[in-house]
């Protein structure tokens, strides 16, 4: 029986990468939408080749009847103050409204080394529970002020940023609202130490959006010891799809469909489209999402 509850959703990463434009810069959009129209994927997230005006985005996205997922928000809380943040947030944030969507992912890019030329280890931290405490009364502030044009925020925990690991999401899950909600990454939970199940269990009532992204333990590894860059450890190949890792997907889609999840899974792996062809890496995600769902709850793997 399949959960009409849930829809599969993609990044256009898998096409073409925000973080390093040249991954996939020569490929138009057109393609990604094309092409993940065809595989059974119901909608994408926003990247940099969409529209910024809130029609003509409608119109495009109606073309080739697919729905605005969300997308991504580059937010920086944790250096200036909320007032600063809604007009930031401004266009981004109707735009986002006016196409149907019902959570907004949020990045911290304050201090955030993600696209910077040092190793993870350097990335930034909350050095006080006051530390803590300050972040999270801003984060659930501006929460309340997306709330109010019907998006919710959905934190996305993010290697390279202030929030990276079990411990951060903790700190920041009991430090904000439930007008916050929290993205849950599997590639990201396990990259960054955790074990994704134990996470999902752990912050379920909080989780409002979901990245699926798999990966290859061996080169997180070699990350860690080599002290790659983020960038480094996504050109090596650290993620993937789901069903080309090792996180068991099964077990976290029926834990979602137990719990009553109402929303989207979104495949969402930084990989060069030069070593891993777009279509077919899609096309395995969307493929084991798909066969997850349809199963009944209980079902074995």
């Amino acid at each position: 029986m399949s959960d009409t509850t849930i829809r599969i959703g993609i990044n256009p990463i898998s096409w073409s990468n925000d973080d390093l434009p040249s991954l996939g810069g020569e490929i138009p959009l057109s393609t990604a939408l094309t092409e993940g129209k065809a595989i059974g994927y119901e909608g994408f997230e926003l990247g940099n080749k969409f529209p910024k005006d809130a029609t003509a985005l409608r119109d495009l996205m109606a073309g080739y009847d697919l729905s605005v997922v969300s997308g991504w928000y580059s937010g920086r809380l944790a250096a200036r103050s909320v007032a600063e943040e809604i007009e930031a947030v401004d266009r981004h944030l109707h735009l986002l409204a006016q196409n149907g969507c019902k959570v907004m992912v949020y990045g911290e890019v304050a201090d955030a080394i993600q696209g910077e030329p040092v190793p993870l280890y350097k990335r930034p931290r909350m050095r006080s529970p006051e530390d803590w405490k300050r972040y999270g009364d801003r984060v659930t502030e501006f929460a309340r002020h997306t709330l109010k044009h019907g998006v919710r925020l959905a934190y996305h925990h993010h290697m390279g940023a202030y929030v990276e690991s079990p411990d951060d999401i903790d700190q920041l899950m009991a430090r904000t609202g439930d007008e916050a909600g929290l993205l849950f990454d599997t590639g990201h939970t396990y990259f960054g130490g955790g074990d994704p199940l134990t996470v999902l269990n752990k912050h379920i009532n909080r989780i409002c959006h979901v990245h699926c992204k798999d990966v290859r333990p061996e080169l997180i590894r070699l990350a860690r010891n080599r002290q790659w860059t983020f960038l480094e450890s996504v050109l090596n190949g650290v993620f993937t799809v789901p069903g080309d890792g090792i996180i068991h997907f099964h077990a976290i889609v029926e834990r979602l469909k137990q719990h009553g999840y109402q929303g989207w899974l979104v495949v969402e792996a930084e990989q060069d489209p030069s070593v891993a062809p777009s279509y077919a890496y899609a096309q395995l995600g969307y493929n084991t999402l798909r066969s997850l769902l349809d199963e009944r709850v209980g079902e074995a793997a």
